[in-house]
Protein backbone atom coordinates (compact mmCIF):
# COMPACT_ATOMS: atom_id res chain seq x y z
CA UNK A 1 0.00 0.00 0.00
CA UNK A 2 1.26 2.98 -0.58
CA UNK A 3 1.88 5.91 2.08
CA UNK A 4 -0.65 8.26 0.58
CA UNK A 5 -3.22 5.68 0.71
CA UNK A 6 -2.39 4.68 4.31
CA UNK A 7 -2.89 8.10 5.96
CA UNK A 8 -6.52 9.82 4.75
CA UNK A 9 -6.32 12.82 7.30
CA UNK A 10 -5.04 14.25 10.18
CA UNK A 11 -8.12 14.54 13.39
CA UNK A 12 -8.16 17.96 14.47
CA UNK A 13 -10.33 17.36 17.42
CA UNK A 14 -9.47 19.38 20.92
CA UNK A 15 -8.13 16.01 22.25
CA UNK A 16 -5.61 15.96 19.61
CA UNK A 17 -4.49 19.45 19.93
CA UNK A 18 -3.93 18.70 23.52
CA UNK A 19 -1.93 15.54 22.83
CA UNK A 20 0.12 17.28 20.09
CA UNK A 21 1.28 20.00 22.71
CA UNK A 22 1.92 17.44 25.44
CA UNK A 23 2.95 14.23 24.41
CA UNK A 24 4.36 15.40 20.56
CA UNK A 25 1.16 12.68 19.94
CA UNK A 26 -0.49 13.17 16.19
CA UNK A 27 -4.02 11.67 15.72
CA UNK A 28 -4.30 10.12 12.00
CA UNK A 29 -7.44 8.62 10.39
CA UNK A 30 -6.12 5.77 7.95
CA UNK A 31 -6.87 2.51 6.06
CA UNK A 32 -8.59 -0.36 7.82
CA UNK A 33 -6.39 -2.55 6.40
CA UNK A 34 -3.30 -0.57 7.45
CA UNK A 35 -0.88 -2.15 9.97
CA UNK A 36 1.30 -0.29 12.53
CA UNK A 37 4.22 -1.28 10.35
CA UNK A 38 3.04 0.46 7.30
CA UNK A 39 1.59 3.71 9.23
CA UNK A 40 5.10 3.70 10.75
CA UNK A 41 6.42 4.20 7.01
CA UNK A 42 3.82 6.34 5.78
CA UNK A 43 4.63 9.01 8.37
CA UNK A 44 8.16 8.12 7.67
CA UNK A 45 8.17 9.15 4.07
CA UNK A 46 5.36 11.67 3.72
CA UNK A 47 7.06 13.87 6.79
CA UNK A 48 10.87 13.66 5.68
CA UNK A 49 12.86 14.17 8.78
CA UNK A 50 10.69 12.72 11.41
CA UNK A 51 11.38 9.53 13.57
CA UNK A 52 8.25 7.61 14.86
CA UNK A 53 8.68 6.10 18.24
CA UNK A 54 5.53 4.94 18.82
CA UNK A 55 2.31 3.64 16.98
CA UNK A 56 -1.14 2.78 18.58
CA UNK A 57 -4.24 1.99 16.78
CA UNK A 58 -7.88 2.08 17.33
CA UNK A 59 -10.79 0.66 15.17
CA UNK A 60 -13.37 2.80 15.58
CA UNK A 61 -17.23 0.73 14.82
CA UNK A 62 -19.91 2.64 12.58
CA UNK A 63 -23.16 3.87 14.39
CA UNK A 64 -26.81 3.26 13.59
CA UNK A 65 -28.70 6.56 12.18
CA UNK A 66 -32.50 7.04 11.11
CA UNK A 67 -33.81 9.56 9.34
CA UNK A 68 -37.45 9.11 9.20
CA UNK A 69 -38.45 5.95 8.16
CA UNK A 70 -34.62 4.78 6.41
CA UNK A 71 -31.77 3.41 8.91
CA UNK A 72 -28.87 3.48 8.02
CA UNK A 73 -25.11 3.26 9.22
CA UNK A 74 -22.33 5.24 9.05
CA UNK A 75 -18.84 3.78 8.33
CA UNK A 76 -16.51 2.05 9.95
CA UNK A 77 -12.61 3.78 10.63
CA UNK A 78 -9.56 3.33 12.35
CA UNK A 79 -7.59 5.60 13.86
CA UNK A 80 -3.71 5.89 14.67
CA UNK A 81 -2.05 7.34 17.53
CA UNK A 82 1.54 8.61 16.07
CA UNK A 83 3.77 9.42 18.86
CA UNK A 84 6.97 11.10 17.72
CA UNK A 85 10.90 11.83 18.73
CA UNK A 86 11.61 14.63 21.02
CA UNK A 87 11.72 17.66 19.10
CA UNK A 88 10.19 16.69 15.91
CA UNK A 89 7.03 18.23 14.83
CA UNK A 90 5.06 18.16 11.56
CA UNK A 91 2.97 20.56 10.30
CA UNK A 92 -0.29 20.16 9.51
CA UNK A 93 -2.06 23.20 9.16
CA UNK A 94 -2.73 23.73 13.46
Amino acid sequence: MQSHHVIKKPLHTEKSVTDIRANNRYHFEVDLRATKNDIRRAVEQLFPGVKVVSVKTQQIGGKQRRTGWVRGHTRDWKKALVTLRAGDTINIGY
